[in-house]
Order: C-alpha cells, then structure tokens, then sequence
C-alpha cells in the first residue's frame, strides 16, 4: 500500500506516494509526460515491500502547488533543482534517482551535475541526452519521432487539441497500454485550469543550456521495442555515455508505457539493480 505526502520545499509543496520504512534507503521515481507520480504505484509499492524509502512526486506544474506560470520556470535547472529540494526536505543526503519519459532526462540531467548526491541512476524509455541529440541530427527515423516536439511548444493551440472532444487526442496518446481508470485520473488532473499548460511548459522552456557529459554514477537504462518516441540508434548509443557500471534492458513488445504496461518486470529490474550497487 502507498501513502499520500506532502514535500515542503522553497519552491512550493509537491504531492507524492510513498511506500516503505522511514529508514529505508531513500529512492525517489520522478514521472514523464502526461502522467503524475501514479505511473509509479507498482514500482513504489514494490521496493517500500523490499525495505527501501520509496518516493514519487507530481512534478513542478503537475503538483498544484507547484505551478508557476512562466515557461522559463520550467528549466532543466529548475527540476534538477526541484529533485534536490525534494531530497532535502526529506532529509536525503544521498539516494537513487529512478524516472520515466521528462523525469528520465531530468534524472540523467541531475546524475551528471551532482554525481554525488546519488547511489544508483535508473533511466526509462529516455536515452542519455547526448545520445537522443546526435541522434536527432544523424538518424531520419529518430528525428521524425522528435517531430511532436516542435508542435506542442506552439502555445495554446496545442491545448485547445489535445483537450478538444473530451481530450480525445490526450487520451490516444497512451495508446490503450495503460489500464483506463488510469487514464482518466490523468486526463482530470490536466483538464484543472492551467494544468496542461504547465505541463507542457516542460517542452517551452527551451533547451539545457550547458552540455552533459558521461554519467559517473552506475547506471541502469531500459528501452522498449514499441516505443514511439525513441528509437534503436540513441537507445544502442547510450552505454557510450555511461562511464560507471551499466546496465542495458531492452524489452521486447512493450511501448513507451513501461512502467504501467510492465509493472513487474520493471519492478524487478530496478530491485536487481539497486541490490548489486
């Protein structure tokens, strides 16, 4: 069973779930988009089962309390700042950073600034962003992918789109892999005034502006065949930007969905590679 929290940082009060003992080592999951910490039940309860402190926050613009207007405000600085306020407030010196989807390229983002405030680095469907750029500029097919990206910075009209007959565009996004009470719990949260805009205020903000480097910190990266937004070449590149102990699972017929469409298995994973680090 999960808990429900508050995290009170500077920045506002973010939502999360918990599971686990309060001295249990610290893991915290950080989601993608459009989804919210939810996307994490499985895997929260799962390693609160096997004695580790597992968190999963609603994001900056997810979490109501945490909602600023602005699209700057929604920087790769900003979230990586966000996970150490959270890791603060929660009384984390160092821990394991799991994330999906936007909390899979702001963990990669956090692993290569602060190398030591982190254990383990777990990164799902999203490839290490250097890998996902040189594949954007080398590889059609990964570059085609990336198209949506361009669109949804378009302010409003993107909204209206995706929200427009009962958000059906919203709703075909998560292309019937994740179970439909789900998907109604996220299509209600971002339908609240303001609630999507923030959310993709997370493509508006304009790209990183230093460079990453090689990540120092051992690493687990799992990529899904089916996935629609990265493809083979950035996901196959990214061992070369790992410099720490790494770790590379491929699933086979399973979409970009990962920890919804296979809870266990990636419950599983992740508990093997937190235990051999």
């Amino acid at each position: 069973m999960t808990e429900q929290l508050s995290i009170e940082t500077p920045a506002g009060s973010f939502d999360a779930i918990a599971a686990g003992p309060p001295d249990g080592r610290p893991v915290l999951l950080l989601h993608g988009f459009p989804e919210a910490a939810l996307s994490w039940e499985h895997q929260v309860g799962a390693l609160g089962a096997a004695g580790f402190r597992a968190v999963a926050p609603d994001q900056r613009g997810y979490s109501p309390g945490v909602r600023p207007e602005q699209a700057s405000e929604y920087s790769i600085d900003e979230l990586v700042g966000d996970v150490l306020a959270m890791a603060g407030a929660l009384g984390w010196h160092r821990f394991d950073l799991v994330g999906h989807d936007w909390g899979a390229a702001v963990a990669w983002w956090t692993a290569d600034a602060h190398p030591d405030r982190l254990r383990t680095l777990s990164a799902v469907s999203t490839p290490h962003p250097a890998a996902l750029a040189a594949a954007m500029k080398t590889d059609e097919d990964q570059h085609l992918r990336s198209a949506y990206m361009t669109e949804w910075r378009q302010t409003r009209v993107t909204e209206r789109r995706m929200l427009d007959n009962n958000a059906e565009a919203l709703r075909r996004m998560f292309e019937w892999k994740v179970p439909p009470s789900r998907v109604e719990e996220y299509v209600q949260r971002l339908s609240e005034p303001g609630a999507l805009t923030a959310a993709l205020n997370w493509y508006r903000a304009g790209r990183p502006g230093g460079k990453i480097g090689k990540i120092s910190v051992p690493t687990l990266y799992v990529w899904s065949t089916e996935d629609v937004a990265f493809g083979s070449t950035a996901a196959l590149d990214t061992e070369n930007w790992v410099s720490a102990a790494y770790r590379f699972e491929m699933f086979e017929d399973v979409s970009h969905w990962v920890p919804e469409e296979a809870p266990e298995a990636l419950a599983a994973v992740l508990l093997e590679h937190l235990s051999a680090h």
